[in-house]
């Protein structure tokens, strides 16, 4: 371990002990130093990696702060790191993995906490899609709209910025699928249906179960055009 990343360490370490608790300022670079016992130019590298972290917040003239320290500003570069695996056919497979983990257990989460006004929300989008059904762009972005309003209906931001995250790269997958196989936008359709139609009446096994279908044949159509040599637009 290098000098700067132990550095880094000791300085989170302050950050997860809560003696330096969210929104709070740091002490000037020369006390920080002194109270990790590093020199200020290593105290200054860990202050600089930590920014671009999120965890803390250089305010120019003011001085360095904890963030917030909310998973959906730690977590939000996520999606910015998942883009620049640029032509992985492997990563892509991977992230898809993830998400047919994921989302179905987050599906079910929310047909025990939605509301009437999230409901409301995700009928919108299939309605849109149904609309858009022959314009795949369109269709796509209602379709990760749908998806994005699903999981927020958890109330778990942590779950939601995860699988947007990972949701930025698959949502081209799904535009690629659309545009290679005709019949992807009805049996898209369907199965957001099925979703919806489970989450209406407040059942988790089978908002799992239709959930878990969509994301598995979503995962299983990309599989067989990876196979066949066959790769996706993902810029």
């Amino acid at each position: 371990m290098s000098l700067t990343d132990k550095a880094i360490d000791q300085l989170r370490e302050l950050i997860r002990t809560g003696a330096l608790p969210p929104n709070s300022k740091l002490p000037p670079e020369q006390d920080l130093a002194a109270q990790l016992g590093l020199s200020r130019n290593l105290a200054r590298e860990a202050v600089k990696a930590l920014a671009v972290a999120r965890v803390l917040e250089v305010r120019r003239g003011d001085g360095t702060y904890v963030t917030s320290l909310q998973p959906s500003l730690l977590l939000e570069g996520l999606g910015g790191a998942v883009e620049l695996l640029q032509g992985d056919s492997t990563a892509l497979q991977d992230l898809m993995e993830v998400r047919r983990l994921l989302e179905p257990a987050a599906t079910a989460l929310a047909a025990t906490r939605i509301s009437d006004g999230q409901l409301a929300e995700i009928k919108g989008h299939l309605d849109a899609m149904r609309e858009a059904r022959d314009d795949i762009e369109r269709l796509t972005a209602h379709d990760a709209a749908f998806h994005r309003e699903v999981i927020s209906a958890t109330g778990n931001e942590t779950l939601l910025t995860l699988l947007e995250g990972i949701s930025g790269r698959t949502l081209r997958a799904r535009i690629w699928r659309g545009l290679v196989d005709t019949q992807a936008s009805g049996r898209t359709l369907a199965e957001h249906e099925a979703i919806f139609n489970a989450l209406s009446i407040r059942d988790p096994a089978l908002s799992q179960a239709a959930a878990l279908l969509h994301v598995s044949t979503t995962e299983q159509s990309l599989r067989e055009h990876l196979r066949s040599g066959e790769a996706p637009p993902l810029r």
